[in-house]
């Protein structure tokens, strides 16, 4: 891959390259936007990614969403035509996917990457190094988000600038897996951008939670005396009573001659400080779709009633398009027209049904029962060697039209052998 030094400014970029329009949403030729231009709250600090996983709620979120699905088989398979297809465990494809995408990397570790950048900035991008002769990818390398910035060129085609340091590499599109959320449909909008006013309120609690129990608990106050000190009463008095705020809790204080305390800080119930915390964790689950009981929330359902429902939408509802977008992204720009024509891949959600053994062999039977699947499918599906006459399709013989119902069946008779 060729590394070219480009300008510092990105202003001076061929034409064609310049970005026009207004806002996140707008659609423009030149580089792309994905920060919102306007702010729902002023004066807030930046959340950067380091320091939004520094919030607990965030951390568990993203490694929740990111290591579920990346510890989902990734399948790819040969169209036999009628519907039917079968592994396709010798191509390309199937071992990109399933078993190494690059020289360095596990495919789980390779899509937690992805996942990461995908879930905090609604964009994530790899590097697609393709085998000349034949146009297939033989490794994908994933690319930091903040590094990478996409532009739409005159010819409606688009071009991505990798930064790495001083230089810049500049990739075709035909030469990066990009796949993005909620955006214009070109670029994903920056979910850490948007959700800025969350972040920077849960930051802001816990940095006062900090500050309150590194001081022992003690609330900032004032001794008030009824009389003027002079300069080293003033010193022995503030000697004497500095450790107030960072003495021992067992110390017993006595004021003396008439000298009030007069407390000028909130305490932690009048601040509803676990109460504002314990909403963070509410809104931050809520911008990322996860139940607040998977995060671990104390004030919600716990396991064991009606988390099994929970879990349930939890797939439906925040997994499901995940893999869809994952698979449609996979699709379209990594694999050639060739495997196209040929191949299909997959995320096999059936694998989440591998933590439940109940569920799982509840499927098999109704799937066994009513034709659906062999025996010797259900087996494999379980690592078990297959059986003789396993690989037969049965279904249940006791379903008759209802008004055959009550009645003995005839047994036919054959003569002759006819």
């Amino acid at each position: 891959m060729k590394f070219t030094t480009v300008p510092e400014s990105w202003d001076l970029l061929p034409p064609g390259w310049v970005s026009m329009g207004s806002g996140a949403l707008a659609e423009r030729p030149g580089r792309q936007q994905t920060q919102p231009t306007s702010t729902l709250v002023a004066d807030l600090p930046m959340i950067g990614p380091e320091s939004a996983l520094q919030i607990s709620t965030v951390y568990r979120c993203i490694w929740l969403i990111s290591s579920l699905i990346a510890s989902l088989p990734f399948f790819a398979y040969d169209e036999q035509g009628n519907g039917k297809r079968t592994l396709a465990r010798t191509s390309r494809l199937y071992q990109l996917l399933r078993d190494s995408p690059n020289a360095r990397m596990t495919p789980m570790e390779f899509w937690m990457a992805m996942l990461l950048n995908l879930l905090l900035r609604n964009r994530c991008y790899a590097r697609l190094h393709r085998d000349e002769r034949t146009g297939e990818v033989i490794a994908m390398w994933p690319m930091a988000a903040d590094q990478v910035e996409s532009f739409v060129l005159d010819d409606g085609s688009m071009a991505y600038a990798y930064r790495i340091g001083s230089d810049v590499a500049v990739l075709a599109e035909e030469n990066v897996l990009h796949i993005k959320d909620l955006g214009n449909g070109t670029e994903g909008l920056s979910k850490l951008d948007l959700m800025r006013p969350t972040t920077a309120e849960v930051a802001s609690a816990q940095s006062a939670a900090n500050r309150l129990f590194s001081n022992g608990g003690k609330p900032t106050g004032v001794l008030m005396v009824d009389q003027v000190l002079k300069q080293d009463q003033r010193d022995a008095v503030r000697a004497r009573f500095a450790e107030m705020q960072t003495g021992s809790f067992a110390r017993l204080f006595v004021l003396e001659a008439n000298m009030k305390y007069q407390q000028l800080s909130l305490t932690p119930e009048q601040q509803q400080l676990l109460e504002t915390r314990q909403w963070g964790v509410e809104e931050l689950c809520r911008w990322f779709g996860v139940p607040p009981v998977l995060a671990f929330h104390s004030n919600v359902t716990t396991w064991g009633s009606g988390v099994a429902e929970i879990v349930d939408g939890f797939h439906k509802l925040t997994i499901r398009p995940i893999v869809v977008n994952i698979e449609q992204a996979v699709r379209k720009r990594v694999m050639s027209a060739g495997q196209r024509a040929r191949q299909v891949a997959e995320i096999s959600l059936d694998a989440l049904l591998r933590g439940n053994l109940k569920d799982r062999f509840d499927y098999y039977g109704k799937a066994v029962q009513n034709g659906l699947k062999t025996r010797n499918e259900c087996r494999q599906l379980e690592n078990d060697p297959p059986l003789p006459g396993g690989d037969v399709l049965t279904v249940q013989s006791n379903l008759l039209p209802i008004e055959l119902l009550g009645q003995s069946p005839q047994p036919s008779i054959h003569i002759n052998g006819a």
